[in-house]
């Protein structure tokens, strides 16, 4: 299952029926977990964990250093979980020691073609990066989250679980749970992703409490700790509320309006 033209390093920890293609180079501190794919010409760099099951297609890069000129070749790492698909040309870097000193990526999600992972970067599970969409350094994206063809995320940014990112949005700010953003280069809140929210078992009267969620948050004219105080009351109601209410209270860039 390993091309005889792969370049593996003598420190890589493989698990059971790992595939390997030709001329892909594993470095150092690599770990493959069981059923993972390596396709041709792919580069997996260490320190870096890879899961079970996860696929990296031809001319991908994971776990390279990363593009901080503050990085002066410390030992950070790359943790992904399993079940992972990274498309071609994707990128994801390790972390630096100004954070975490480490890219944290979860379970299921898909990279798509030319997208990019800064490093330090936290993605959670099941969540699809469209086509040349990219996140910078320390986003943290929670949770099912879908950023669309050719949008970027600012540093430091907050993507709030079940939110989507339309096509070619620059977001600069963070972006609450279950909220649709679009826009372009000045993108702004559209209500909320029904039909993901279908997609993954929300019930009506959830959905319903979502609605009524978002219009405190954007339509009354609200300060935050105002809006966050109205949801508590809503959240006697419907407990998914309280998504909004941790996000809101974690938020430091303030939200897209």
């Amino acid at each position: 299952m390993i091309h005889p033209t792969a370049i593996i390093d003598p420190s890589v920890k493989l698990g059971a029926d790992v595939t390997i293609g030709p001329y892909a180079v594993i470095g150092a501190e690599v770990s493959l977990g069981d059923g993972c794919w390596i396709g041709p010409h792919a580069v997996v760099q260490g320190p870096s964990k890879l899961g079970k099951n996860n696929k990296i297609f031809q001319f991908a890069s994971v776990g390279e250093v990363p593009q901080d000129k503050k990085y002066n070749g410390e030992p950070t790492e790359l943790i992904m979980g399993d079940g992972n698909v990274v498309r071609e040309c994707a990128t994801i870097h390790r972390g630096t020691v100004q954070d975490q000193g480490v890219t944290k990526i979860g379970n299921d999600n898909l990279f798509m073609a030319n997208t990019h992972v800064a490093h330090d970067c936290v993605v959670g599970n099941s969540c699809i990066f469209g086509n040349s969409a990219a996140i910078a350094g320390h986003v943290v994206v929670e949770d099912h989250v879908i950023i669309t063809g050719m949008s970027g995320v600012h540093q430091f940014c907050l993507l709030g679980t079940h939110s989507f990112i339309a096509h070619a949005s620059i977001v600069t700010k963070d972006v609450p749970p279950f909220v649709m953003v679009t826009g372009g280069a000045s993108p702004t809140a559209k209500g909320i992703n029904v039909e993901g929210l279908k997609r993954h078992g929300f019930n009506a009267d959830e959905i319903q409490a979502l609605k009524n969620a978002y219009k405190i948050i954007y339509r009354q004219g609200l300060r935050i700790t105002e809006a966050i105080e109205k949801l508590s009351a809503l959240q006697q109601e419907c407990a998914v509320v309280g998504c909004y209410i941790h996000f809101l209270r974690s938020s430091h860039r303030g939200i897209v309006r």
